[in-house]
């Protein structure tokens, strides 16, 4: 190979690895937007009040969560004891399923705290809590909660 040759192989390789660099680095856009909103919810006579639901996404893989602190745990509850049904109405009609047993310790006076809840999405769903429920079931007993109005900001969308 001649000194030319040597020379365009070599910046051919320093332009490859720039450009495989630069990809490595360049920042990932989220998947869901908002990735966060408020709701009020009441859950009849267990109470209501404001909660934050948080949402991610990979791929068609969603989860969401849900913490309120106007909502308290009365009692001790096991980690991963609530088992949650989290529906979301979706715009056009229809709705999404979130579920799971999944929720830290909890307890007396705690916020009532469950999630991530897993369901699947796919690109442009559009999804609010409001025209949808909560059911938590509890020690056999099930709280069902439901949004007084649209979620704060905007629906998810994924």
């Amino acid at each position: 190979m001649d000194p030319v040759q040597k020379l365009q192989r070599a910046l051919l390789i320093l332009v490859v690895a720039g450009l495989v660099t630069g990809l490595a680095l360049a920042p990932s856009a989220a998947a869901v937007t908002p990735q966060s909103a408020t709701i009020t919810a009441s859950c009849g006579i267990f109470g209501g009040g404001s909660a934050t639901l948080t949402a991610t996404q990979s791929g068609t893989s969603a989860t969401l969560s849900l913490t309120s602190t106007a909502i308290s745990a009365p009692v001790t509850v096991a980690a991963d004891s609530i088992t949650s049904t989290l529906t979301m109405a979706k715009a056009g009609g229809g709705s999404v399923v979130f579920s799971g047993t999944k929720n830290p310790v909890m307890n007396p006076g705690d916020p009532v705290s469950v999630g991530p809840l897993a369901g699947t999405v796919a690109s442009g769903y559009s999804l609010d809590a409001y025209g949808g429920s909560l059911k938590m079931v509890i020690f056999g007993i099930t709280v069902t909660c439901t949004a007084s109005g649209h979620q704060s900001p905007g629906p998810f969308v994924f």
